[in-house]
């Protein structure tokens, strides 16, 4: 075994080679062995991957945030900065190795690439446009370069409406990712969601969504470029520039290639495009995107890892030496670095960062990754007292990470404040991670994990809630799916409509009411789905309609008519005020025959309602005697109240027999007046008129304020007589002044105490009332003692009126003082009018 040497290998190619399934088989055929992924998230997924093949006692997790680690655990599944590699292991690999380019974590990429090796094999994964420099750097290397398994083809600019089903569309800002989410709900249904800020549990929950069909879209940034598996069959670029940190750039070349490389998994081919603003793509871009054949990379990040820990001054003197080699050149200063050299500008942790031990310290808590990146000192302050707690009592003070991790824990706020509070909770989650700075790590750990998982199931509920509309992302599929003629859609019996299950709008009477917001094409699918549907369901409509029971079928004050509470017809204006015509109103739904049945059993319940509600009105209109019979016809022609005119005495007493009371205020039918006649004729008025009729005063009431959308002549026609500012109503106005004249017929009288009340009036009110309608109060004491002795306060008499007309205004007379109005001594003193009927 002296001349063993251990096997370097790169396997190389584009995205969908199968490279990562090779490296966990290699790793799980050897005794031990590390593989290094570049996100938590891909670590998590093949550690699980490892464990249903070896068993949880034998696989090992590690990554900044997370550390699960079985005592025998012999395979290891870990982020690339988190690598054991103080472990000896027969096998180690590392993926996506072309990171080693990145200016900003390229130099960890580039550590692992020179210096970590297994002790038999070695397995570098990425992309081909590394090879040149593997050879350089790395003497002995076997290069393998695997084809893509299935074809990629540009597919041009498609708008977002036209975007097939399973495809990803790729946004480069929260905003523009927001934006066009919200578009593909309204559109499509909705979308799952993933984004860089998303923590590996919330991303993991909306890939499911996403992989278990649950929507047919994805909106993403370039998170998805790095290992998410799924099954995407499109990308669709909404964008082609980015911020890398430091500024915003066009895409490179193999950025696009990686992003699109998502499209097609396995042997099943994708294509991209772009959508949305974004211009179409260039001939020799497409051309290296379908080809993978791309610039190779001519530089590698590096940072010197052999680091100087006798000084502050010297650790940060060996971060910035320059590589010795052909090939490297030193990345953008890490966060780790920037923060380490902010706080080297504070005093006290100069002081405290005295001694190898110290110094090493204070480079550990500097490199607590920045989740945040909030462009503030916030992360610097907190990795500054981070080293100083831990330089004081060489544990954290568990009240302070309580307190911390307590104010975290709110699942309240929008998908933004989430977002933000899981960054903050995975830094602590890293902090609470480290054994060696917490006196129960594990405990710490587990409840920093706990306020993540709560934290993400929130913010996945939230973000579920915002871009996903389940109903129509269902009925949209089963749309673009060959099956949706057969879709299944049924009327509930409370009016639901359903396709397959999702409630997609409401039948109300004959009428159907699509959900708004149905849109798109979905809404065509519901329209098709519910008319068969309904085309059912309207004939047995028809036949509960036509009979239904007449308590069933109700008038309403728009003058229309309801059945099961869905207004179904509308009375229109005939040739007889009491019959107004019936129509249906039109529904797509509705054939004429249809119409016609309908119009006929509404006809008949209206001509039912009518006889109910006016049928003394109808009798006297059958065979009237000829004197009345003039009367009789204008009665029917304006609802059964008419303004007075003189009629001959014996005339009055005929018009009783038939219900009629000829009256000195209108010629009337008493039985008009009652709240059901008065409130079914307040409708045929409006029908007339074509307008609907003003409220009609409580039922029981006496007297009213005159409304101001009133007139005169509508007042009268509902059976009220207008008095000043009041309107008091017809039989009573009749009743009272017919027994006031009969009581004045030979002198003034005293004021009957009751007059008042029956006219529903207050005291005050009194004297201008009884004025309008032609008596007027009068001191007693003004006439002596012929009639009643002493002199009474008040009396009342008729006043000489040239033609009462009731609904005019004439100028009131004096009112006595109040006390007099209302006095019990108050007598009535009456002047006949001229036109006596």
């Amino acid at each position: 075994m002296s001349g063993f040497q251990p096997r370097v290998k790169a396997v190389l190619g584009p995205t969908n080679t199968g490279k990562t399934h090779l490296a966990i088989e290699r790793l799980l055929s050897h005794a031990s062995g590390i593989i290094g992924f570049p996100l938590r998230l891909l670590a998590r997924e093949n550690y699980e991957r490892m464990v249903a093949r070896k068993g949880i006692r034998n696989v090992a997790l590690i990554t900044g945030e997370e550390k699960i680690l079985p005592p025998g655990a012999r395979w290891f599944s870990c982020t690339v900065e988190a690598m054991p590699l103080d472990r000896k292991v027969e096998f180690l690999a590392v993926d996506e190795i072309q990171l080693c380019a990145d200016p900003d974590r390229g130099h960890i990429f580039t550590d692992r690439l020179l210096n970590a090796r297994g002790l038999v094999e070695t397995m570098f994964l990425g992309a081909d446009t590394i090879a040149p420099l593997l050879r350089r750097l790395v003497p002995g290397v076997e290069i393998e370069t695997r084809p893509r398994l299935s074809q990629l083809s540009y597919a041009g600019p498609v708008k977002l409406s036209r975007l097939p089903p399973r495809s990803a569309i790729v946004a480069f800002s929260a905003a523009e990712v927001y934006a066009i989410a919200e578009a593909v709900r309204r559109r499509r249904g909705g979308c799952a969601v993933v984004m860089g800020r998303l923590s590996p549990r919330t991303r993991n929950a909306q890939v499911a969504l996403y992989q278990e069909k649950e929507v047919d879209f994805l909106v993403a940034t370039d998170a998805i470029g790095m290992g998410l598996n799924m099954d995407v069959n499109h990308v669709a670029f909404a964008g082609m520039q980015k911020f890398d940190g430091h500024k915003p750039r066009a895409l490179y070349a193999p950025e696009i290639g990686q992003i699109a490389g998502r499209a097609g998994r396995g042997m099943r081919d994708g294509s991209f495009g772009v959508t949305a603003d974004c211009p179409p793509l260039g001939e020799e871009m497409v051309d290296a995107v379908e080809e993978h054949h791309f610039e190779p990379l001519e530089q590698l990040c590096w940072r010197n890892s052999a680091l100087d820990f006798t000084s502050l001054g010297a650790l940060l003197d060996s971060l910035t030496i320059p590589p010795n080699r052909p090939g490297l050149v030193r990345g953008q200063d890490a966060a780790d670095v920037l923060t380490l050299a902010a706080l080297n500008h504070d005093a006290e942790i100069r002081k405290a960062a005295q001694g190898r031990n110290a110094v090493k310290l204070l480079w550990e808590a500097c490199q607590i990754p920045d989740f945040r990146k909030l462009a503030t000192d916030a992360h610097v302050k907190l990795c500054g007292r981070v080293f100083t707690h831990l330089r004081a009592a060489e544990k954290l003070p568990e009240d302070w990470v309580r307190r911390e991790i307590e104010n975290l824990d709110k699942i309240e706020g929008d998908i933004d404040t989430l977002m933000q509070r899981l960054t903050d909770v995975r830094v602590w989650a890293y902090i609470t991670a480290r054994a060696d700075w917490m006196r129960d790590a594990d405990t710490w750990a587990m409840r920093a994990r706990a306020v993540e998982d709560r934290l993400s199931d929130t913010l996945h509920i939230k973000l579920m809630a915002r871009f996903v509309d389940k109903r129509a992302a269902h009925l949209t599929r089963r749309l673009e799916d060959a099956e949706a003629a057969e879709l299944q859609a049924v009327v509930a019996s409370n009016g639901q409509v359903l396709v397959e299950g999702h409630e997609v709008g409401r039948v109300e009477g004959f009428q159907f009411h699509p959900d708004p917001s149905t849109q798109g094409t979905e809404k065509k699918l519901v329209l098709r789905a519910a008319r068969r549907a309904l085309a059912q369901e309207m004939p047995r409509r028809i036949i509960r309609a036509e009979t239904a029971a007449d308590e069933a079928l109700t008038l309403t004050d728009d003058r229309q008519i309801e059945w099961e509470g869905a207004k179904i017809a509308k009375l229109k204006k005939s040739e007889t005020f009491l019959k107004p015509a019936v129509d249906v109103i039109h529904s797509e739904f509705l054939d004429g025959l249809a119409r016609e049945r309908l119009r006929a059993r509404l006809a008949a319940w209206l001509a039912t309602e009518t006889e109910k509600r006016l049928g003394a009105l109808l009798k006297a209109m059958e065979n009237p005697p000829a004197p009345l019979r003039g009367i009789v016809h204008r009665l029917s022609e304006s609802g059964g109240v008419l303004p007075p005119e003189p009629v001959a005495p014996d005339l009055r007493q005929e018009a009783k027999k038939f219900g009629i009371d000829l009256g000195r205020f209108a010629l009337y039918l008493p039985a008009a007046l009652k709240p059901g006649a008065a409130r079914l004729r307040a409708l045929f008025w409006g029908v007339w008129h074509d307008r609907n009729p003003p409220p009609l005063p409580a039922p029981g009431l006496v007297s009213a304020p005159m409304p101001a959308n009133w007139g005169a002549d509508f007042a009268l026609a509902m059976g009220w007589v207008q008095a000043g500012p009041l309107m008091i109503r017809l039989d009573v106005v009749e009743r009272v002044t017919r027994e006031l004249h009969y009581l004045l017929r030979k002198h003034p009288i005293l004021l009957p105490p009751n007059i008042g009340s029956r006219m529903g009036l207050k005291p005050e009110q009194l004297a201008p009332v009884l004025n309008v309608l032609g008596f007027r109060l009068i001191p007693a004491g003004t006439l002596g003692d012929k009639y009643f002795g002493p002199p009474a306060p008040a009396m009342l008499a008729r006043r000489k009126m040239e033609h009462h007309t009731p609904h005019a205004r004439p100028a009131p007379a004096p009112a006595p003082a109040p006390a007099l109005a209302d006095s019990p001594f108050a007598a009535l003193a009456a002047l006949k009018t001229t036109a006596r009927r």
